[in-house]
This record gives structure tokens, sequence and C-alpha cells, in this order.
């Protein structure tokens, strides 16, 4: 039998910079994989929450923590991206709850771009499935270590080497055990912690205790179980064919621990949260112009990955999530918006735990901060103490449906601007203005971002709006080294030319043919899918 072991030393925790104390992740994965309810163990288990609520209660019953605006509420689904900062075995993690939606891959992005690791959420009866893909992509393109934990095994699904073959498969991502399931559904009967090396029952309860896996069978009431001993065979069979645990390749993307569990019966949650706390990698370089910011500059620099306008309705409050890159940040410093060159005093910064929030008198690199302002700061903007540095890959992605506002009530035109702007620059929408005409346009990646667009700028700003098609079903920002080609692109094309809401150029096409023609015949200009916010 395989005696591969997973005793990795973690780092010790003494004589650190409170940088290296941060842990900034993400928790990614298909819809009604468990990311919520696992977020919500997770804050349990750290001690964060005195207990875990249900996603879908019934009526009357607390709402999940994380998903705090009303239509998350209503539908069960996470829309928004939350911010929880809690504290756990002398570290202090940040957790980015982000939206499983498809609709709101934009924030999803957005939101990967200020963490330093992801959990990866899978169903173990389902597998990877498509959303989950689209995410996994975007960590590989940052090369973000990913901890696979694989949900629902106390339900029937997929064996636990099928799921294995699956994702090596799909992802092309190197995996080893940590926590090996005993069973699955209703044989579900524990798991094994190849940390500890212990095998415990579904409720935490130690069953045994090993120096070698062979020590096992030494374990009367164990090897009488079938289950186990099934267990045992297939778990050394994944050993053989899976390398060890490295936590230099963990760090570059290359390797994923994996552990089984349940998160709504809060199974290999507490390990879970330990592996992310002894394996998950500090803060990180942060990638910029002229050069990436290293965590360990003394200079306080950070990046807006996030707007998020109204979270406390009694206030039309405007938060901006920054997430610091180096430095040791305190409430009152001024810091420049290199984007504008206009210095701003932080005066009240904010730390969160989903809609709650506290003062935060000082921060450092990991952290994720709010400040508050009225409309000075976007997504993509760049704080720094003074110098020119520009955080890079926070882009615009191209929308997918593009439509005409039309007001019900003329005389709110000006609120209605207002409106589609905050919104914008939030990341909810993209806005538009034609170059010929005066139409407000938007443009979404999914049809459920339209709806939350509608409904947030009637309840938010008393301004009911509805949407119709242009007859436009593709948008290209465009460039060109030859700006007197670009002119003349621009002159030919102007009934389909648009700008967005930094005046950059934007070409619409009926569709997909069309958008191909123009660049045949166009062969000088590029047609951008993305543009870097700036």
């Amino acid at each position: 039998m395989s005696t591969q072991s997973l005793a990795i030393e973690a780092a010790p925790r003494t004589n650190l910079e409170p940088f290296q104390t941060r842990r900034t992740f993400a928790i990614i994965s298909h819809p009604d994989a468990g990311k919520t309810t696992l977020t919500e163990r997770l804050l349990a288990a750290a001690g964060a929450i005195q207990s875990a609520g249900m996603v879908r209660g019934k009526a009357g019953a607390r709402s999940t923590r994380s998903d705090w605006m009303e239509m998350e509420q209503q539908r069960g689904i996470s829309i928004t991206s939350s911010v929880m900062t809690f504290e756990f075995d002398g570290l202090t993690l940040n957790l980015l709850d982000t939206p499983g939606h498809s609709d709101f891959s934009e924030d999803t992005y957005r939101t990967l771009t200020a963490v330093d690791a992801a959990i990866m959420v899978i169903d173990a009866a389902k597998g990877i499935e498509s959303q989950t893909l689209k995410l996994f992509e975007v960590c590989r393109l940052r090369d973000i270590p990913i901890i696979t934990f694989i949900n629902k095994v106390d339900r029937e699904g997929l064996s636990p080497l099928e799921l294995i073959d699956e994702i090596q498969g799909k992802l092309a991502l190197d995996l080893t055990p940590v926590l090996w399931p005993i069973g699955q559904g209703v044989d579900f009967g524990g798991y094994i912690d190849l940390v500890e090396k212990r095998v415990l029952n579904p409720q935490g309860k130690i069953l045994a205790e090993y120096e070698a896996l062979e020590d096992l069978l030494e374990v009367e009431e164990l090897i009488d179980n079938p289950v186990f001993m099934s267990a045992l065979e297939t778990l050394e069979m994944a050993q053989a064919m899976l390398p060890g645990f490295d936590l230099k390749t963990f760090h570059e993307g290359h390797l994923s621990p994996v552990l089984f569990g349940s998160a709504l019966k809060g199974v290999s949650v507490a390990e879970l949260l330990r592996t992310l706390g002894d394996w998950g990698p500090e803060p990180r370089p942060q990638p910029a112009l002229p050069a990436p910011i290293p965590p360990s500059d003394k200079k306080v620099s950070g990046f807006v990955f996030k707007v998020q306008a109204n979270m406390d309705a009694n206030h039309r409050d405007r938060i901006a999530f920054v997430r610091l890159c180096s430095g040791k940040f305190e409430r009152g410093m001024r810091l420049k918006n290199v984007r504008s060159g206009k210095d701003m005093a932080v005066s009240n910064p904010m730390f969160f735990f989903g809609s709650n929030r506290e003062l935060a008198e000082e921060a450092v690199a990991g952290d994720i901060v709010g400040i508050p302002n009225h409309g000075t700061l976007s997504v993509g903007d760049t704080l720094t103490e003074g110098a020119n540095i520009n955080v890079t890959g926070i882009p615009n992605f191209a929308p997918e449906i593009i439509r005409r506002v039309r007001l019900t009530d003329a005389m709110k035109t000006k609120q209605m601007s207002k409106a589609l702007n905050d919104l914008a620059e939030e990341g909810v929408t993209q806005v538009f203005r034609r170059m010929m005409g005066a139409d407000w346009i938007v443009g979404v990646v999914g049809q459920l971002q339209l709806e939350v667009l509608s409904a947030r700028v009637a309840k938010e700003y008393g301004v009911p709006i509805t949407f119709e098609s242009l007859g436009f079903e593709v948008a290209r920002w465009v460039e060109c080294e030859d700006a007197e080609e670009l002119k003349r692109f621009i002159a030919a094309q102007k009934t389909n030319m648009v700008e967005d809401r930094n005046g950059a150029p934007v070409f619409l096409a009926q569709n997909a043919w069309w958008a191909d023609r123009a660049k045949q015949d166009w062969p000088k200009i590029d047609f951008l899918t993305t543009k870097e916010r700036h």
C-alpha cells in the first residue's frame, strides 16, 4: 500500500510582516454548487458567526449573510460580490464572495483580480460545469492558486476517481487528495484526513489515527466496514496515479489540493479553512506598469476593483472597494488617484462583513478597504502615495446584449443620466452615447443584468425605464495606430458608431457576419472584445 504523506510543514507564523498574515481569496463555482452555503460554513467554522444560515429559507427565515441585496435574497443567487473580513488562527482572512450566475461574469472577473487564491466548489453529482470552466480559465490567466472542494458527497454522485479524472482532463490541473471520502450518498461514513493522519465520522469525531495508512488495517471496526475498505482501496489508487503535494507548484497555480465534503452538513469545512491558512499564499506581487508592485514596498498603493452604490439605502452611499497592493495604509492619509491626477483624503475607510462595516484605522497589502466617495473613484483606478503606477489586467468586456434605454417620464432625464453613469462606474452596465443622435444605449453580458439594472434604477433613483432593441448584436472597441485611418472609418460608419463613457469609439454591428465584414474591409483597424479600464 502507498505510504505517500502530506505532512507538509505550514510556514511558521512568528516574526512575520503584517501583510504576510493575510489570506485574500474568492470562492468560485457554477450556480447551485453550494458556494454561498460554503461561505457561511467557513465563517461559522472560524467563529465569525454563531451559526450558518440556509441559502433558501422559508418566508421570514434569516437570509444568507453574504447575499444582502433584495433581488439576491428573493432568487437565492449571488449577484454582487460581497467582502467579508474575519480572523482565524492568527490570520486575517479576506473572503470575496463572487456572483455565481454567468450573466455577472464581468463582476467576478474583476473580483478575481483582487485575490491571491481561490476555492473552486464542484458539485459531486455534476462534475465540471460550464461556469466553473470559465472561472477556472480566468484564474489560470493570472496563475491563481486553487483549492478544490468537491461538495455534496453525502448525496449520490460521481465516484471520487471519476471526479478527479474529469477535473484533470477538462482543466489540465494536477490534483493531490487532502481529504478522502468514505463512501457517498446514503453510505457516506466520514473521511480520511491525509494531513492530520486520522479518520473521522461525518460529525468530525475521530475514529482512528495512524502513522501510515497500513496502520488502519489494524483497526477492527474499520476493516469490518466494506465501505471503508473500498475507500481505502480507491485512495491507494489515487495516490499511485497523482503527484504528491508541492507548495511551490500549488502557489504557481499548477497543482490543486482536493477535499471532499458537504457544505450543508459542515463536513470537511474546518479542514478546508486549515488548508487555506497553512498553504494559501500571502499577498502576491500585483501586475502594474511600469513594473509589478511587490507587497513589501513601503509606499501605499491599491486599486479599485469594484464600486457599489446604495449598500445602505438610508444614506445613499457609494463605496469603492480597494485592494491594497503595498505599504501600510492609515486612516486620514492622502492618496493620489493616478487616472485623474488628484489627491483625496481617505477619512472614513471601512472593513466589511457582508453589509456590516467598521472603521478601518489601518490596513496592509492584501486587505480590502471600502472608501466612501461621490463619483470620484471608478473601477480600475489606481491609488498611490504619489507614484504614477497603473495596476493592469482590469478589463471591460464587449457587451453581448445592446439596448436603447426608454424613459417613461421625460422630466427625469437628468436623474436617468446620473443613474446610468453611477451604475456604469460600478460595472453593472456599460453606457454608450450615439455619435449621431441623443440615444442612451446600454450594453450587458446577460439578460439578468438588464433586470437588475431596471430594478435598481427604479428603486434607488425613482426612474422607471424600459429597453428596446436597436438591431445591433455585436459591439467592438476600435483602435488604429494610424489616426487618419481611424477618422476615415468613424466617418464612414457614423450611423453605427457610439462612444463609451470615457469617449472611446465603439463600432456596433447587426450580427457577427457584419462585424467580420468590417474587419475584412478595414484591415488596419483593431476590433477589440476587451478594453483595459483606466
